[in-house]
Formats: structure tokens, sequence, C-alpha cells
């Protein structure tokens, strides 16, 4: 490994305007900021909404909002204005991505569409953020986590195991379709590369959703010439939860024939070992209810420490279940400095920082932008004097 630090990083020269807002658009961007891009988030004058979501010790800097906006700049622009459209224009000429998660419909009428765009700017990656791809029926209509969820079957699944239907108590959809996000941005950014050309990208959430939840819940539907169901049986069954203990409860997953053996036998249930219900992993679904009801019955017998030293013992995937509250705590995420705590003039913040570390790029952690932070300086960069910035202030034309 290469001991000396890293004075640059990943994406550093790459730049990022960033029209997106709420979880999905920048957990992606903060993403791209984490690597080094240099990301200007363009809001309007009232602000990402999420700036207002959650305990603040400012207002302005909910919790929400620090979540998915470190390590970037804010300009906001009324972009209903012809002159602040010409300053992001302006902007668009310079930079590497823009992003954005309006309806295609709005972006045409205020001149931001893809083709307008990339015809300033060839090399441009184009990236919309939608909630349906534009080619289906549902292009256009309202799309929040709640609703992808709904649509790509996390209820349904989730009735499946538990009989209730529910949402996932995560931003799942948001988030997943974020982490997507960044990626086919990078993708199209490397292509360029090779190729020195700009595209458009297209990350649309309902599709996004169907195809992750699809990974494993596609199941019997991909033998096509098969009338068979979806959903991965081992995953819905009911008795997929923590273990109960005698004082706490177990996650524990013995998978291999290896780790089910080595289970029933030190745990003193030879006949279990050698039951042909659980002595492969074929036979084994198709009676995960019992398989896990059994070994529910067999744990709840002793405590949770004496579980967690035998899993240990004859190597067994197994842990205890960290509280929400206590992650900041867990010895493993301290070792790895995986919480930042910076210093502001509000107080002290704290932040959880990329969890990839790259041997020769620095992945910082800075403080999110206050609204407009940085419009006078970004304005300033594109010429503009301190006169013309002030007419702009004057006439709300930014703030």
């Amino acid at each position: 490994m290469n001991s000396t630090k890293p004075s640059t990083s990943a994406l550093q020269g790459i730049k990022v305007l960033d029209l997106t807002s709420i979880v999905f658009g920048p957990y992606a961007s903060q993403i791209l900021a984490d690597y080094g891009a240099e990301v200007i988030k363009v809001e309007s004058l009232t602000g990402d909404s999420t700036r207002y979501t959650g305990p603040t010790m400012e207002e302005g800097l909910s919790a929400i909002f620090l979540g998915v906006n470190r390590n970037k700049q804010s300009i906001a622009l009324n972009l209903k204005q012809e002159q602040a459209r010409d300053v992001l224009l302006e902007l668009v000429d310079q930079a590497d991505v823009f992003m954005h998660s309006m309806r295609p419909q709005k972006m045409k009428k205020l001149g931001l569409d893809p083709q307008t765009l990339r015809q300033r700017n060839p090399k441009l990656v184009y990236a919309g953020l939608y909630g349906f791809g534009n080619a289906g029926r549902y292009a256009g209509m309202p799309a929040y986590d709640d609703i992808i969820q709904g649509l790509s079957g996390i209820p349904d699944v989730v009735q499946k195991q538990s009989g209730t239907p529910r949402y996932l108590p995560i931003i799942a959809a948001d988030k997943t379709c974020g982490l997507v996000a960044a990626h086919a941005i990078l993708a199209a950014l490397f292509q360029r590369e090779r190729d020195g050309r700009g595209q458009q990208v297209e990350v649309p959430m309902f599709e996004t959703m169907s195809s992750y939840m699809l990974v494993e819940h596609y199941y019997g539907r991909h033998l096509a010439d098969q009338n068979q169901h979806a959903g991965y049986d081992r995953v819905l069954s009911e008795w997929r939860k923590p273990y109960k203990t005698l004082d706490g409860y177990l996650c524990m997953m013995p998978y291999t024939d290896l780790h089910w053996q080595n289970f029933f036998r030190h745990a003193g249930y030879s006949e279990l070992a050698a039951d042909e219900r659980f002595t492969n992993i074929s036979q084994r679904t198709k009676h995960i209810n019992q398989l896990y009801e059994i070994t529910g019955q067999i744990v709840e017998g002793q405590t949770t420490t004496y579980w967690l030293d035998f899993c240990n013992q004859y190597e067994i995937p197994a842990s205890r279940i960290n509280a929400i509250n206590e992650l900041e705590q867990d010895p493993h995420l301290q070792d790895v400095g995986f919480f930042v705590e910076l210093e502001d003039t509000s107080g002290k913040y704290r932040f959880v920082r990329n969890p990839v570390s790259l041997e020769n790029s620095t992945v910082l952690v800075q403080m999110p932008p206050r609204l407009g932070e940085h419009t006078t300086p970004i304005m300033e960069n594109l010429g503009y004097t301190p006169e013309e910035i002030q007419q702009f202030y004057k006439q709300q034309l930014i703030k």
C-alpha cells in the first residue's frame, strides 16, 4: 500500500450542476462530490425543502438536508426569470454533468432540455432523474418514495412475510435510485473519456426499484416456459427474523451445508443434521418455514452471549442487533473513523463519511452549504461585476 497521503480526488476537475432536490438526486450528487467533483447545487430562492426537514441548530440546515448535501456549493437562482436562466446557461457551458429531477416538459419550457443544452455543450452528460421512464404511460406522474415502493412490490412482499402491507422504514427507493444514478453518471463520464462525447442519461425510479426488487424475487418467473411463482421463499418466510434468546435477540444465518451441520450437531441435535429436509440448500429452501421455526426453538433456550460464542467457535455467521442510537458506539465503526465531527459557526455537526476508501484519492467531508452561500463567488467566476451582482440581488433574481 502507498503510505503517502493522496493530494487529489478521483473526480477532481469534474463540474456538476445539480438541480435535483429532496433525497434521490442529492444523494447521487453527494456521492460525486465525495469523490471530488465540484458540485454546484442550483436551488430556488426558497431552497430545497429538506433544508427544513428534521431537527436543526440553524434554519436551512436541517437533519435530512445534512445527510445528502455535504461537500457541495449552493447558488440560488430564480429560473422563472430569463436573466437568472442565462447565469445557469453560462454554468452549463463550463459543466461536465447537468442533473435534474423535473418533468421534461418543464425543462423544455425553461429552455433546459437535453437537446438545447447539449447543443451548447456537446460534451455534457445530461442526467434526468425521473419517477418513470419517458417512454411509458406513467411518464410525468408524481413519484415519491412511498409511491415507488408500492408500485415496485415492496408492501406486497412485506405482507407475504408479516401479514400486513407496509413500506420499508427507510427511504429505500430514493436512496437505491440515487446509488444507481451516481454509477450511471460515472459510466457516462467514463465513456466520454474514451470517445469524447456527452450523452443523455435517464434514471427512472420505478424501473430501477423494480429491477432491484426482482434480483431475487423474480425467482421462478425466470423460467419462461413454466408457470412458477415470483418471490424468493427463504427471505419471505414469516420466521426470517432475529431469533429470540433467553435475554434478547440474535442475528444468525447458517447458510452452507457445513454451517447447518455444525449448528445442529454441536447444539445437541444430531438427528436434525441428518434430516433429509435440511441436508442441502435445495431441500432447506423447500422446508424453510420448518427449518427457521425449529432453529428458533433451539436458540431461545440460551442467552445471546452464549450463541455469539457458539457461532464464533463453529464459524457460523452471527451478530447482535445494533440499535440505531448505538451505531456510533459500534467498535468497528469507531475503528474505521466512520463518524466525522465538524465545527461550524452554529455549532458542532456530526456526519457519516463515504464508506469507500480510495488508495490514491482523498474523500473529504465538508459542511453542506447554506442557501445561496456561493452565489456571489460563482457569479464572480463567470465574470459578473460586483455592481451587476448587486443588481441581481435587488431584482430578486438570485439569493
